[in-house]
């Protein structure tokens, strides 16, 4: 199943056009040279002069979420390149920015999230209490939904994980270094998974309905009592641009609807386009909206 048309980018086209790209990775403390390679494409309407590396807004909602189409609100807002765990598939190479994280040792977020000015989604979403220390200026926005209506949604990730993980055999050649670095990150997402949905869980198991709204109202109960009101903003994408542009000091952008990207269908085509045609489709424009 391809995405929409204009609404996607694939890996080796967003590869090929890293010349145009914003959103440039110093070299050294990535560990990629001396030269700038550029993550995370912003496409962005709104010209800015913050510095990169410097994370100005902390995405604390759980995956289905929304967090796909506020990533892509953000930037055109200004505050991209948006760390999403889709930019793990279209930079594979960014995988190794977690392995201290995975391994439970000290997180140098200056690291992870160099070149980003926001984040959201898993893993990055999990860490929201320390990101909200490490950087006490950023705000934070819990994306939610319906609980119930994001389980079914979230039900999508556990049908994908419960045929089993990639391997790097199984899929083209072209891919295989995107499963290698989805690889190299499971045991940070067992972790988060269970630390989130009990002991209990296990890998390519869904919680039972019950058990995960119970998780959903509890996580939103966590941050709403962890953050003052000014620096919390609980968003729910369907309320568009008003909330969000208002709690962040700037105005929407015209002429354009709020963003609402990656539905269940846009999940299982992405999946069914790496095993069959060996190519990452990822639901936002230019690799990073």
């Amino acid at each position: 199943m391809s995405a929409p048309k204009n609404s996607s980018r694939d890996f080796a086209e967003t590869r090929r056009e890293n010349g145009s790209r914003t959103g440039m990775v110093r070299g050294g403390a990535s560990g990629r040279g001396p030269g700038a390679v550029p993550y995370g494409t912003a496409t962005t309407t709104t010209t800015t002069t913050r510095s990169l590396g410097m994370l100005e807004v902390i995405g604390a909602g759980l995956p289905r979420t929304g967090t796909t189409s506020t990533k892509a609100a953000l930037e055109r807002l200004g505050f991209g390149p948006c760390y999403h765990t889709f930019e793990v598939m279209l930079h594979p190479e960014l995988a190794e920015r977690w392995l201290p994280v995975r391994s439970g040792g000290p997180a140098d977020w200056d690291v992870v999230f160099e070149g980003f000015r926001s984040c959201v989604d898993w893993p990055a979403g999990f860490f929201w209490r320390e990101l909200a220390q490490s950087y006490p200026d950023a705000k934070v926005v819990l994306t939610v939904r319906d609980p119930h209506s994001w389980y079914s949604s979230f039900r999508v990730l556990g049908s994908l994980s419960s045929r089993g993980p990639m391997r790097e055999d199984a899929v083209p050649e072209a891919v295989r270094p995107v499963v290698a670095a989805m690889t190299s990150l499971r045991p940070l997402f067992e972790r988060i998974s269970r630390s989130v949905f009990g002991e209990e869980w296990r890998p390519g198991h869904t919680p039972d309905e019950e058990r995960a709204v119970e998780a959903y109202h509890r996580h939103v109960a966590e941050v709403r009592a962890a953050l003052p009101a000014e620096r919390l903003l609980v968003f729910d994408v369907r309320e568009g641009w008003g909330p969000l542009c208002a709690f962040l000091g700037v105005t929407a952008p015209p002429g354009g609807p709020f963003p609402h990207l990656n539905d269940a269908a846009s999940i299982r085509g992405m999946f069914e386009l790496m095993h069959t045609e060996g190519r990452v489709r990822v639901p936002f424009q230019g690799g990073g909206g």
